[in-house]
């Protein structure tokens, strides 16, 4: 029995790993749950699952869930205090990483000081503080389990083999919703079209990442902490299908891949019960009926924001933190029709611009650039935002 704590508990990830725990209840067990500000939804987590300490980084929505679930025998924490300790619960065995954004990077870091095994979700704490969480994990015998499903294609690729004969890893990237549109149509663009995805099903801010290429760009960042591999061995290529989840060229010019339908349950339950497999019951890869896997080259002329993290990993510093704070400011401001489209990727390449390098060795540092680089993009936001009609 694998004890596991939740952060991001009302995400997709969250959802998907409550529905993994639902169907193998003899395998794993909650813990600890942790979750933003969604109050009724944990509720309904609390009622289901039983765990011992839950925690809500809003405070109103704290007190709002001590309300909903009158004397049930369990803990509620609130606040990113309370995020960190339900990340560092004595009882859990492995933590679940899915808080969207950088506000998964301290709860993340507190699990892995606390000597727990990271399952991670999000990308963000990794393209922030790539350097650091790895540091910090070497330093506790932590180890990382990719559960992107990318990187876990990645990490299933590289099973069996050595490091040293890699030659390089290919991110899948489905495209997102524009892949064929013409450029002057990205002008007209609203929140409801970037969020229908064609093939995956996630939250508002990832399906938009997916949409402007952005989300491929930070997973090449993440590739980079996560196999300790140059930029230059991590390369992107576009497969419409979303079949092909990653692969990984040997020295010797084989190529393994890891394929499979979209299905997000697959990589989590990997992290899961490593090296074992969960049964599972997904539709079977009938390859006769799909008939051809398609790929094509990126587009950074249309999509730049995958240039831009290129970019910031080869500046170094702060500029994957820069770029991610930028990105997520702009995300929102998109998705509350505060900007257009084509301007997240302007705003970001701004920010960026405006930023001055210096050596990063702390989290401290880490944040103050965070907070810098997201007072800055709002500055740039202005100007956007004013045309905007």
């Amino acid at each position: 029995m694998k004890n596991i704590v939740i952060l991001g508990s009302t995400g997709s990830i969250g959802a998907s790993t409550l529905d993994i725990v639902s169907k193998f209840p003899e395998d794993f067990r909650v813990v600890g749950l942790a979750a933003g500000s969604k109050a009724s939804e944990l509720a309904e987590q609390i009622r289901l699952f039983r765990p011992e300490v839950v925690a809500l980084s809003s405070p109103q929505a704290a007190k709002t869930l001590r309300t909903m679930i009158g004397n049930r025998p369990v803990k509620i924490l609130e606040g990113e205090e309370g995020l960190c300790a339900v990340a560092s619960l004595s009882q859990g065995d492995l933590v679940i990483s899915a808080i969207v954004g950088g506000a998964g990077l301290k709860p993340t870091l507190a699990a892995i000081k606390a000597r727990k095994t990271v399952a991670l979700a999000n990308k963000e704490p990794m393209v922030m503080a790539g350097q650091l969480m790895q540091e910090e994990a070497h330093k506790h015998g932590v180890t990382i389990f990719p559960i992107d499903s990318e990187h876990s294609a990645i990490f299933q690729s590289m099973e069996g083999h050595r490091k040293s004969d890699i030659r390089r890893v290919v991110l899948t990237a489905s495209g997102g919703p524009f892949w064929d549109w013409e450029q002057s149509a990205l002008t007209h663009v609203t929140p409801e079209q970037a969020l229908k995805h064609p093939n995956w099903k996630m939250g508002a801010k990832i399906t938009t990442d997916s949409s402007t290429l952005m989300n491929k760009g930070l997973e090449v960042i993440e590739a980079k902490w996560l196999f300790d591999l140059p930029p230059a061995q991590i390369e992107v290529v576009i497969h419409r299908e979303s079949i092909i989840h990653s692969m990984v060229e040997y020295c010797d010019g084989s190529v393994i891949a890891q394929l499979g339908h979209p299905d997000m349950r697959t990589p989590i339950s990997y992290a899961m019960k490593y090296p074992e497999r969960v049964p599972l019951s997904p539709p079977v890869l009938d390859l006769w009926k799909i008939g051809q896997l398609t790929f094509y080259q990126p587009d950074t002329g249309k999509f730049p924001c995958l240039q831009l993290a290129y970019d910031a990993l080869a500046g170094g510093d702060g500029y994957p933190a820069t770029l991610n704070a930028a990105n997520e400011i702009a995300v929102q401001a998109f998705l509350d029709n505060q900007i257009r489209f084509l301007d997240i990727p302007k705003i970001i390449a701004e920010t960026m611009d405006a930023y001055r390098p210096s050596p990063l060795s702390s989290l401290e540092e880490i944040l103050e650039i965070d907070q810098w680089a997201r007072t800055t993009a709002t500055r740039f936001l202005k100007p956007c935002a004013s045309s905007f009609v």
